[in-house]
C-alpha cells in the first residue's frame, strides 16, 4: 500500500508585540531632577563660575574693609561698616547672572534641548528640576560666600573697633540674604534666558536691567523716579543682602525681596509659557 508522507506542520508562534517589550514610561521628576544635576556640573562653566562667584564675593569684601576700615572707624567716609560687610556680593552677582543665562541658552545653542525634551516631554517639570538644581546651588554657594567674607572683612573692621556680631542688626539676615539673592538673581536670568534662547542677548538684557536702568531710573522727575528706583529688580532684591543699605530710600529688606521674588516669578511664568508653546 502506497501512500504519501505528511510533512508536519511547522510550529506556530503568536506574537504578541506587548510581550517582552519595555514600555515607555515618562520620567518622573526624580529621574528628571538627577538628569539636570548630572548636565549642570559636567559642564565647565558651572564649576568655574561657582569659583569666580566665591572669588569675587569673599575677595572683594575683604579687599574693601582691609582699605576702609581705618576711614570708617573716623568716620570720614559717611558710611557705615555694616554697608561694607558684603560689599563683593554686588559684583559676584555677576557671575551668578552668567550661570543662570547659561543653564538654559547652552542647551540651545548645542541643540540639546531637543533632546532633553524628547526624553522628557512634561516641560513644566523640566523647568521646574533646572530651577530647583540652579537656585539651590547659588543659595548656598551665595550664603558660604557671604559667611567667608564676613569673616574675613570683619577682621579688619575689628582691629580699628567697629567689628560687627552676627547679632548685630541685619548681619545674619544679609549674609542669608546674600544667598536668597544669588538665588533669585540666578534664575531671573534663566527666565529670561528661555524667552530670548540666545546667551548674548539673556546677559545683556539682565545686566543693563539691573545695573545701567536699575541706576538711572533714579533721574527720573518726583515720586516716578523714586518708586521705580525701588521696584527695580536689582534694587528690591539686593536690600536683604546687606545690613545697611547705601541707598536709605530703598524698600525695607524684605518687603523688597517680596518684590522682587513676584517680579522673577513673573519672568519665570512668561518663559514657561514660551517653553511650552514654542518648539525646541
Amino acid at each position: 500500500m502506497t501512500g504519501t508522507l505528511s510533512t508536519p506542520a511547522p510550529d506556530t508562534v503568536d506574537l504578541d508585540p506587548d510581550r517582552h517589550v519595555p514600555g515607555v514610561r515618562d520620567p518622573g521628576f526624580a529621574q528628571t531632577l538627577r538628569a539636570e544635576w548630572i548636565k549642570f556640573w559636567t559642564v565647565r562653566s558651572t564649576p568655574w563660575s561657582i569659583g569666580a562667584l566665591v572669588t569675587l564675593g569673599a575677595g572683594l569684601t575683604v579687599l574693601v574693609c582691609a582699605v576702609s576700615a581705618a576711614d570708617l572707624a573716623t568716620g570720614t567716609t559717611g558710611e557705615a561698616a555694616g554697608s561694607f560687610i558684603t560689599w563683593g556680593m554686588t559684583v559676584a552677582q555677576i557671575t551668578a547672572i552668567v550661570l543662570g543665562a547659561l543653564v538654559v541658552t547652552s542647551e540651545y545653542g548645542t541643540g540639546m534641548i531637543r533632546a532633553t525634551l524628547t526624553a522628557t516631554p512634561h516641560r513644566g517639570r523640566v523647568l521646574a528640576a533646572k530651577a530647583l538644581v540652579l537656585t539651590g546651588t547659588l543659595f548656598l554657594a551665595g550664603t558660604v560666600t557671604a559667611v567667608l567674607g564676613y569673616l574675613g572683612g570683619n577682621w579688619f573692621l575689628e582691629r580699628e573697633g567697629i567689628g560687627l556680631a552676627l547679632g548685630d542688626d541685619g548681619v545674619l539676615r544679609s549674609l542669608l540674604g546674600s544667598g536668597l539673592y544669588m538665588a533669585g538673581i540666578g534664575l531671573f536670568a534663566a527666565a529670561v534666558g528661555l524667552l530670548v534662547r540666545h546667551t548674548a542677548a539673556a546677559l545683556s538684557i539682565v545686566l543693563a536691567l539691573l545695573l545701567v536702568v536699575g541706576n538711572m531710573v533714579m533721574l527720573l522727575p518726583g515720586a516716578w523716579g523714586e518708586w521705580a528706583t525701588k521696584l527695580m529688580p536689582g534694587n528690591a532684591g539686593s536690600v536683604v543682602a546687606t545690613p545697611v543699605s547705601f541707598n536709605p530710600n530703598l524698600l525695607e529688606p524684605w518687603t523688597g525681596f517680596a518684590v522682587f521674588c513676584a517680579e522673577v516669578a513673573a519672568v519665570v511664568l512668561a518663559g514657561y509659557l514660551v517653553l511650552r508653546r514654542r518648539d525646541a
